[in-house]
């Protein structure tokens, strides 16, 4: 097993069933669109593949701010209900704390739902912090 990063259009649309069961609103042609549109500014899909289909996906990108310097976000990562507890979030997660190391980031960030205990549970034990609230407003329904 090992982590690549998603090269193509199919290779994403191989990840699609995965990742939509974190984004359930978003169908796979809107999920390709946001993707390609998202890459422009430097989005990139990992993907974790066992018994030749991807079962842990993130999506990630690494930039700078005043509060964190140079930094990997994740903006999605998910194992696929099938495959969970068999450590693929695991190698998923060292996968990205070595690529932001690598990409000599000062930190790695992701925001959870609030819904989401067990993903919580997993990124504290992880070595992981909750440093902060994040707040949101719609602007368009």
């Amino acid at each position: 097993m090992s982590i690549v990063l998603a090269a193509s259009r199919k290779e994403l649309s191989r990840c699609y069933p995965v990742l939509v069961q974190l984004r359930p609103h978003l169908g796979e042609a809107e999920f390709l669109r946001r993707v390609e549109l998202q890459a422009r500014e430097g989005y990139q899909v990992a993907f974790l593949e066992h018994d030749g289909r991807p079962v842990c996906v993130a999506g990630f990108r690494i930039t700078h701010n005043l509060a964190w310097g140079r930094f990997l976000y994740v903006d999605d990562l998910v194992t696929d209900d099938a495959a969970r507890s068999k450590g693929f979030g695991q190698q998923m997660m060292a996968w990205l704390v070595q690529h932001a190391k690598g990409a000599d980031c000062d930190q790695l960030h992701l925001d959870s739902g609030v819904h989401r205990f067990g993903a919580h549970r997993y990124y504290l034990a992880s070595g992981m912090d909750i440093t902060a609230h994040h707040f949101a407003m719609k602007l368009k329904e």
